[in-house]
C-alpha cells in the first residue's frame, strides 16, 4: 500500500501540472468571445403580408417565423423609403434619406417634362458618410455583404471601387443584382443560394471572431422567375389565384427562406446562436402589380402603407423575449443606434435620425420618439404622385405636393390606422385641426433637415408628362 506521503506528492505534481496547462499553455489560446456577433438579413419588396409571423398562412416563411418566434416580432415597422436605395442609405447610416439628400433610387427618373421638377439627389451614398460597417470594423469587428448594394453611383461592381461595400467598411464583399428577363429560372437567378453560401462561409471563417454579416438579398424583386416545379407547388395551394398571393412569388420566398434556415443552424451547429443577435427586415413594401397588399392600401413606390410598412423581426438569446411583439414606431435609422449600443460604441458625436430600439427590445421602456416622417419628392412608374407623410401615434397625414405647390385641391388626406389600417376613410375633412397640426409638423421637420424641395416646373408638358427621360 503507497505511504500518505507518496499520494500527497503525486497529488501535489498533479495539481501544479494542471496549474501550468492552464496559466501558461492556455495563454496561447483566444479568449472568449464577449462582443455578439450581428447577421442582419435583408429581403427585396417583401411586402408586410407576406410572411406567416404577421398572419400569412399561403406563403411558407417557417425559418423567418422562427427569428419572430424565438425574438420579437414588430407590427408597426417601416422603411424610410417607397423604394429601396434612401431606405438601404438610412439604414447603414442612421440618417434620415431627406437628410442625405438620397430620397430616390439610384439613379432615380427626371420626369423632365412633369408638372413639378424632382431635386438634383445625391448620386450614391457619400464615402464621407459613416457606416455601420466602418463603426463595427473599428470596434474590432468582422465585415461582410453578400448581395445586393444599390448604394453605388451604377453597379458595375469592382473590388477596391470607390462607393461600392468595401470602401464603406465591408471586409468580404459579393454584390450581385437582379437577374435579366431571360434569365433561367433554374440557376439562381436572384442568386438567392449563392447569397446563402457566402453567408455561411463567412460565419465559418470567423466563428471565433465578432462579426457583422449583411445577407442582402434580391427576392422577390423584379422580375419574378422560380423553378417551375416549386412554383405549381404554390399553383396548386387552396385561393392561389387570390390577387393577395402569387405563386412565383411563393416560390421565390420559399427559396429565400430555405437560405435563412440554413444559417440559423450554421449558428446553432458553432454554437453561436446564443451570442448573435439576428434581424429580419425589408427595405419596402410590396409591388402592387404583382400582389395585393391586403390589409394595406397600395405598394411599393407610393407612400400609403403598402409602400412603406414592412415586416421585422429581432432575435437576441436571452435579452429579448421569446414570442414577443411591440406595436412601437420603427423606421430604417434605428438600427444604426440600436447595433451600436449593443456593441458598446458611443454614437454621441454623431448627428442621427434613428433611436436605439434597446428599451423596446428590452421590454423597460417607450422609444424616445413622436412621429416618423417620409419625404418622397419623386415621380415613379410604379407609384402615385410625390408626396411626403408624418405618423404620429395613430394617425397619418399624407401631404401630395403637386397640389400643394399648384395651389389646386386636395393637397392632403388624413387617417386614422388604428381604426383603418387600409387608408380608406379621409379624415381630412372632419378633424381640421389635426391635419392642420400634422401638416405644420412635417414642414417644420424638412426644413430642419434641410429636405430637398421640388419646384413648379416651366417645362411642363401633359402630352410627355409620363416620360421618364429626355429625349430629343
Amino acid at each position: 500500500m503507497k505511504s500518505n506521503r507518496t499520494i500527497y506528492l503525486r497529488l501535489s505534481v498533479a495539481i501544479i501540472w494542471l496549474i501550468f496547462m492552464i496559466v501558461f499553455v492556455g495563454c496561447g489560446k483566444p479568449a472568449p468571445k464577449t462582443q455578439l456577433n450581428f447577421v442582419f438579413i435583408l429581403a427585396d419588396d417583401l411586402g408586410w403580408n407576406q410572411v406567416g409571423f404577421l398572419g400569412n398562412d399561403f406563403y411558407e416563411t417557417p425559418n423567418i417565423d422562427l427569428i419572430a418566434q424565438q425574438g420579437m416580432h414588430f407590427t408597426n415597422a417601416y422603411s424610410s423609403a417607397p423604394v429601396c436605395s434612401p431606405t438601404r442609405a438610412g439604414l447603414m447610416t442612421g440618417r434620415h434619406p431627406a437628410r442625405l439628400h438620397l430620397t430616390d433610387y439610384i439613379p432615380g427618373s427626371p420626369y423632365p417634362y412633369a408638372k413639378l421638377i424632382t431635386p438634383q439627389q445625391a448620386p450614391c451614398l457619400p464615402l464621407e458618410e459613416i457606416t455601420i460597417a466602418e463603426m463595427l470594423k473599428e470596434a474590432g469587428y468582422i465585415t461582410g455583404h453578400f448581395g445586393k448594394w444599390h448604394l453605388s453611383t451604377d453597379k458595375e461592381y469592382e473590388p477596391g471601387r470607390p462607393f461600392d461595400p468595401g470602401s464603406q467598411g465591408f471586409d468580404d464583399v459579393f454584390t450581385s443584382v437582379k437577374p435579366e428577363e431571360d434569365a433561367d429560372p433554374d440557376k439562381d437567378a436572384h442568386h438567392a443560394v449563392e447569397i446563402t453560401e457566402k453567408s455561411i462561409r463567412f460565419i465559418e471563417k470567423n466563428k471565433d471572431k465578432p462579426f457583422f454579416l449583411y445577407v442582402s438579398h434580391h427576392v422577390v424583386h423584379r422580375p419574378i422567375m422560380e423553378n417551375a416545379d416549386l412554383i405549381a407547388k404554390y399553383q396548386a395551394k387552396p385561393d392561389s389565384d387570390q390577387p393577395e398571393h402569387n405563386a412565383i412569388m411563393g416560390a421565390m420566398i420559399e427559396r429565400m427562406d430555405t437560405g435563412i434556415g440554413e444559417i440559423l443552424r450554421k449558428l446553432d451547429e458553432l454554437k453561436l446562436s446564443d451570442h448573435t443577435v439576428v434581424i429580419f427586415y425589408s427595405d419596402n413594401g410590396g409591388l402592387e402589380s404583382l400582389q395585393d397588399q391586403t390589409p394595406l392600401r397600395a405598394g411599393k413606390a407610393t407612400i400609403f402603407e403598402g409602400g412603406i410598412r414592412v415586416p421585422l423581426a429581432i432575435r437576441w438569446p436571452g435579452i429579448v423575449k421569446a414570442g414577443s411583439h411591440s406595436e412601437a414606431l420603427v423606421c430604417s435609422e434605428d438600427f444604426f443606434p440600436t447595433l451600436m449600443e449593443i456593441a458598446g460604441i458611443q454614437i454621441e458625436q454623431l448627428e442621427l435620425d434613428g433611436v436605439s430600439l434597446m428599451p423596446v427590445l428590452k421590454q423597460t421602456g417607450k422609444l424616445p420618439r413622436e412621429a416618423l416622417f417620409w419625404h418622397y419628392p419623386h415621380y415613379h412608374h410604379q407609384g402615385y404622385k410625390p408626396g411626403g407623410a408624418i405618423r404620429e401615434g395613430d394617425f397619418k397625414l399624407i401631404e401630395w405636393y403637386e397640389p400643394t405647390l399648384l395651389n389646386e385641391q386636395f393637397q392632403f388626406n388624413l387617417y386614422n390606422l388604428s381604426e383603418d389600417i387600409g387608408e380608406t376613410r379621409d379624415l381630412a375633412n372632419e378633424m381640421p385641426e389635426k391635419a392642420k397640426q400634422l401638416r405644420e409638423k412635417l414642414q417644420q421637420w424638412k426644413k430642419s433637415i434641410k429636405a430637398q424641395e421640388m419646384t413648379i416646373n416651366p417645362a411642363y408638358d401633359p402630352q410627355r408628362a409620363d416620360w421618364r427621360f429626355e429625349t430629343e
